[in-house]
């Protein structure tokens, strides 16, 4: 299981009410993150050595937005990312098409669904480097995302500094905690590497 670089997530955390209290701010917008060692993909000439003088292209995701909307019964998110890419040799132009997954999760392991796209890379003549940009979205059902009504009390009750609960973080319940967890969701998206590339990410 790789672990997370979290980009981008809809409001959570704690905050104070207009009292003074402690409150649980939740969204049940999905969190959207890239998985570690997914982030950038190398491509080498000849493509069996992985020596730094036959690195041919690097490229790399960045710039992930994302919109989250409710809509009915669903919950959609939106993520916009950009790829920029490197080459090390400028001449004439090239293509270079490259592929990628954005993968639903719920409660950090279960996998919902997994899309693969494809993302191409136009470097023109004389040019080392190249943009591109695409999108990946969710569609989550809005009960999934919704706690229980005795969880969600838990976490809004009002907390203010000075009671003997304050500092008690209704997360430390392992109940509270799991069904959290289960009504949490993670868009994440990444380069689909083979083996050889993420070994070579994990191991540079």
């Amino acid at each position: 299981m790789f672990s997370l670089l979290l980009l981008s997530a809809c409001k959570s955390g704690s905050e104070f009410d207009e009292t003074g209290g402690i409150k649980i701010v939740r969204s049940s917008c999905p969190a959207v993150a890239i998985p570690t060692y997914t982030g950038d993909v190398t491509l080498f000439n000849p493509s069996s050595s992985r020596d730094a003088s036959a690195i041919d292209v690097v490229a790399t995701i960045t710039n992930v937005r994302t919109t989250c909307t409710p809509s009915g019964d669903k919950i959609n998110a939106t993520a916009t990312f950009d790829v920029l890419g490197r080459r090390n040799s400028a001449s004439g132009p090239r293509d270079v098409v490259l592929p990628f997954f954005a993968t639903v999760t719920r409660g950090g392991t279960q996998i919902q669904s997994k899309q693969i796209g494809r993302i191409a890379l136009h470097f023109d003549d004389g040019q080392l480097r190249a943009q591109s940009n695409s999108t990946a979205s969710a569609s989550i059902a809005a009960a999934d995302a919704t706690l229980p009504p005795a969880v969600e009390a838990k976490l809004n009750r009002k907390r203010k500094a000075g009671d003997a609960d304050a500092a008690v973080d209704p997360m430390t319940d392992p109940a509270t905690r799991t069904a959290v967890l289960q009504a949490s969701f993670e868009l994440l998206i990444g380069f689909e590497l083979s083996s050889d590339q993420l070994a070579y990410n994990a191991t540079r």
